[in-house]
């Protein structure tokens, strides 16, 4: 299809179920909805976990998500899934391995108003100032409700959604997993597809303190996250040293740059500090943590200078997370390793220079 390519890539498509249109043509595009010639990264496996970005979803109403999820995980060779009593959704992939060496995170809900259990009222839960929820409109799925945006739709290389944060995260790792299971890959990876991040990461709380998480494996959260000076959206996912609480486990962020390295995915490194990641309770709860994020536009549907928008993450970082996600997987943590070389690097200098040591003026 090389002599339509530049058309096709023009076209603002909007996802539907079953299928990506193009809102000029009506024109459906099967699978994932994205042309064969459009880039590397438009495996069909990959792209079509997309569209979990159009579920509905907010704090406390998490089922939509948590069963498109539970939909394509379940069944899959060498998959194995779990729920908790509180609606967090853990899936393990074993294949060589005994036990997970990784945990790969993300939640599962976003801001959004939900009615008081009490007075049946509207409640907004997420980080939304005051005087900005009112510059958009509303749009109820039953209990709960979202701004009244475009569930989810493509521009070229960028993906808009009204919950990119973190439903991205939640694709990448299930188009992990269904990568892992389809190539029978080595792996020992579980995930962890939790509820109420927007409030406190309550879910990802319960399940640090429930015991379901091998002591010995390493926690890795995998977000949206707004973008900063240093950070561009198209110029890969980031490893996340830390957020604006905590700094991560500096030989586990080391081990995923290598990793990175291994795979040749382009990333990009910062101390992403606006705001707080589940990352950091993780880490509070005595796991070794570390943190990977794709840039987002729209920061919880805020437009800079005024207006509520569609959150955007770019397509070639979503890919590359994803990629990510499958080399974790199939690597070793190896800390203990990498510690050792630091350490030969360190005494390196104090041999070569041993002789200087005896000079004293």
């Amino acid at each position: 299809m090389p002599g339509r390519s530049r058309s096709v890539r023009s076209m603002r498509r909007r996802y539907h179920r079953g299928g990506w249109s193009d809102e000029r043509k009506n024109r459906t595009f099967p699978g994932t909805g994205f042309p064969a010639d459009s880039g590397a990264m438009t495996s069909a496996r990959i792209l079509d976990a997309l569209s979990l970005l159009a579920e509905p979803t907010a704090p406390f109403h998490e089922s939509a998500v948590r069963e498109s999820i539970r939909s394509r995980l379940s069944g899959l060779p060498g998959v194995r899934l779990t729920e908790d009593r509180h609606g967090n959704l853990l899936a393990t992939y074993l294949r060589g391995a005994r036990a997970p060496r990784w945990v790969l995170c993300a939640h599962m809900d976003h801001p959004g108003w939900v009615r008081d259990p009490r007075t049946r009222r509207p409640t907004f839960l997420g980080s939304v100032p005051k005087d900005r929820l009112k510059e958009g409109a509303v749009r109820w799925f039953g209990r709960f409700g979202m701004w009244d945006l475009p569930a989810l739709e493509r521009d070229g290389d960028r993906i808009r959604s009204r919950a990119c944060d973190d439903l991205a995260g939640c694709a990448a790792i299930v188009a992990a997993f269904e990568e892992l299971s389809a190539t029978r890959a080595r792996g020992a990876v579980m995930a962890a597809f939790t509820i109420a991040e927007e409030v406190g990461f309550v879910g990802a709380t319960l399940l640090a303190r429930s015991g379901l998480i091998p002591a010995d494996a390493v926690v890795v959260s995998l977000e949206a996250s707004s973008v900063l000076p240093g950070v561009e959206q198209g110029a890969g996912p980031i490893l996340r040293v830390g957020d604006r609480a905590s700094v991560f486990d500096d030989l586990a962020s080391a081990r995923l740059g290598e990793i990175a390295g291994t795979a040749g995915v382009t990333f990009q490194r910062r101390l992403m500090t606006g705001g707080t990641c589940e990352g950091t309770t993780y880490q509070a709860h005595g796991y070794r943590t570390a943190a990977l994020a794709v840039p987002l536009g729209n920061y919880h549907n805020l437009v800079p200078g005024g207006g509520i928008g569609p959150e955007s993450i770019h397509l070639g970082d979503f890919s590359a997370l994803a990629r990510w996600g499958v080399a974790i997987a199939s690597a070793r943590p190896e800390l203990d390793r990498l510690r050792a070389r630091l350490r030969r690097r360190l005494n390196g200098p104090v041999t070569d220079h041993r002789a200087w040591l005896r000079v004293r003026e």
